[in-house]
């Protein structure tokens, strides 16, 4: 089986997609001459020409306009952020039309396309460059919210997300480009809403997803020498999600920690903590803790954006205290 990075693993599934179905393009800053800003579009425009993929003007709210009109219209757009923080720019688009187009016009209308784009912290690109973006998209009804951690997550839920009818929101991770892993050649799709267990084990729980993965799988090795046995399940997709999957796993070892990218306020990992509460609390024999960015703007500074990451030393702890070890 081949050994890809997920940069190219995007880079396949996009160029499946677009033999495959002619109403997929791409568009988006520096996708097509320069390669795309992490290599993930290398070869599109040289294959597919400039009307599929397109280099646009820094204008975040227009591109991502032009790309809703065009899924209205019929088309497939993949829409690429040069990271999610810009995404804020067309935060309306998103918002209020990519989001609620199919419900105010009573299904005439469907809005069948995908951002992608690098999510969350880099390294030291300070405060305004290192937001994790699934806790204001997974909030709104009517989009899809995806994350991935692993080449071949990356390929299949790309694909299922092309092809999906709704808008999808695709995170990646700047970070995590070059992560390498065994991606099947012939062709597969990851159904959205199933997460994936990466370590099985029966004394505590470990939700994770996107960048969180490496860290709580790390978290878990360690946790292995001192005999505490960890299930680290990868949500991949944030909406729709796998409740069932968390609760089956919560009610195996009664205990949870849930390690990702993100403040602690108002986010993914306090939706989870209440799914679990109401569909597990008999179930539990310790509270369940997070691990993720202490509540402050990320700082550039590397020894201060260290101290504020979720880390594996950090994930071990809450480890030992739920199971009482510490």
């Amino acid at each position: 089986m081949p050994i890809l990075q997920i940069r190219q693993a995007i880079r396949d599934a996009m160029k499946e997609e677009m033999e495959r179905d002619e109403r997929v393009f791409l568009m988006g800053e520096e996708v097509g001459f320069y390669n795309g800003a992490y290599k993930c579009s290398e070869g599109l425009l040289d294959q597919f020409g400039a009307k599929r993929v397109i280099d646009t003007p820094i204008t975040e709210t227009g591109f991502a306009g032009i790309g809703i009109g065009a899924a209205m219209c019929g088309l497939r757009p993949i829409v690429e952020f040069m990271t999610f923080n810009f995404s804020a720019v067309a935060f309306d688009q998103i918002l209020n039309n990519a989001s609620k187009i199919r419900h105010m016009t009573h299904g005439q209308f469907g809005v069948p396309m995908v951002f992608r784009g690098p999510n969350a912290a880099a390294h030291m690109l300070g405060s305004t460059h290192s937001q994790a973006f699934e806790h204001f998209y997974a909030h709104i009804p009517g989009l899809k919210v995806i994350a991935i951690a692993t080449p071949y997550d990356a390929k299949g839920l790309l694909k299922t997300a092309i092809r999906d009818d709704n808008p999808v929101l695709f995170l990646e991770s700047e970070l995590m480009y070059s992560v390498k892993g065994e991606v099947p050649e012939e062709e597969y799709l990851i159904p959205f809403g199933q997460a994936d267990i990466k370590r099985k084990g029966d004394a505590v729980t470990v939700i994770t997803w996107g960048q969180g993965v490496p860290v709580a799988l790390k978290a878990a090795e360690l946790a292995a020498a001192e005999d505490l046995s960890c299930e680290v399940i990868d949500l991949r997709s944030i909406r729709p999600m796998d409740e069932a999957a968390i609760i089956a796993s919560v009610k195996k070892t009664n205990r949870a920690v849930i390690v990702y990218h993100g403040w602690p306020t108002g986010g993914v990992g306090g939706d989870i903590v209440a799914r679990i509460q109401e569909l597990a609390f008999d179930d539990l024999d310790a509270p369940v803790l997070r691990v993720c960015y202490e509540d402050l703007p990320m700082p550039y500074a590397e020894n201060l954006e260290n101290l504020i990451l979720p880390s594996p030393e950090r994930a071990l702890a809450a480890i030992r205290r739920v199971a009482y070890k510490r």
